[in-house]
């Protein structure tokens, strides 16, 4: 059973995501915390007493932006222990996560927060702590990929997506109509992809082949156009790209 701080300086979201965790059944025991710096003081009592103390934290579910010590302020704070809490960032803006990332955050929320959501992330953290999870894992959807926009989950069809650019254990997909933000490392993509015709054309970048347009040499150098964007091939990958190409129906 997870043990558990919410951080939020808003309100009405503290109390809901306070409710939210109530329900899930692999939480232990919930606290609210209104600010970063209240949040800190309890963690440090929660670190004075011990991993199996009375006062001991799990996991801390923290808003991002709020005033004076935001929530990525008190992540790095909380890098520099010996034995920190694991981190989830609950928080309306999508432009953090890379960040998060860097923070070895277990997971990243987007408000309005829904249940459904939120159980993930007691899953991913309650796996990190060594709990068995509850509530079963669904195999995904091989012709989607479920994605975060607004607090809302789209499912964005795998043919449409027309390259994927690394971004440490994110990778962004793009299609035709905008991009998405999923954590899910760009060699994990690859591996699940590659069936569907996507290939490593670089250390940074995933393609559909279906959607390459051009292929270009420039003195020496090998790029792709996908859509209006183009794409620099590097060497390792170019002979296998340029013989796939060429087979392509």
């Amino acid at each position: 059973m997870l043990r558990a701080l919410a951080v939020d300086d808003e309100r009405p979201s503290l109390e809901e995501l306070l409710y939210l965790l109530n329900a899930d059944p692999r939480i232990g025991s919930v606290e609210g915390a209104g600010d970063a710096t209240e949040a800190l003081r309890r963690i440090n009592r929660a670190l004075e007493s011990g991993p199996d103390g009375p006062e001991a934290i799990d996991v801390v579910f923290l808003d991002i932006q709020m005033p004076g010590l935001d929530g990525l302020d008190l992540a790095r704070l909380l890098t520099g222990f010996a034995r920190p809490p694991l981190v989830v960032f609950v928080t309306a803006h999508e432009d953090f996560a890379v960040q998060a990332f860097d923070l070895k955050a277990v997971d990243y929320v987007l408000k309005p927060v829904r249940k459904e959501r939120l159980a993930e992330a007691v899953r991913r953290a309650a796996e990190q702590r060594g709990a068995a999870p509850r509530i079963p894992v669904h195999e995904p959807d091989p012709d989607h990929i479920p994605v975060e926009l607004g607090g809302v989950t789209r499912f964005v069809a795998v043919d449409d997506i027309t390259h994927v650019e690394a971004q440490g254990d994110y990778a962004r997909l793009h299609t035709d109509r905008g991009s998405h933000l999923v954590r899910i490392p760009l060699s994990t993509l690859e591996e699940r992809w590659r069936a569907r015709g996507f290939v490593r054309i670089h250390r940074r970048h995933l393609v559909a082949l279906r959607h390459i347009g051009e292929l270009r040499l420039d003195a020496g150098t090998v790029s792709v156009l996908v859509g209006a964007e183009e794409l620099q091939v590097s060497r390792r990958h170019a002979r296998e790209l340029r013989d796939l190409l060429m087979r392509r129906p």
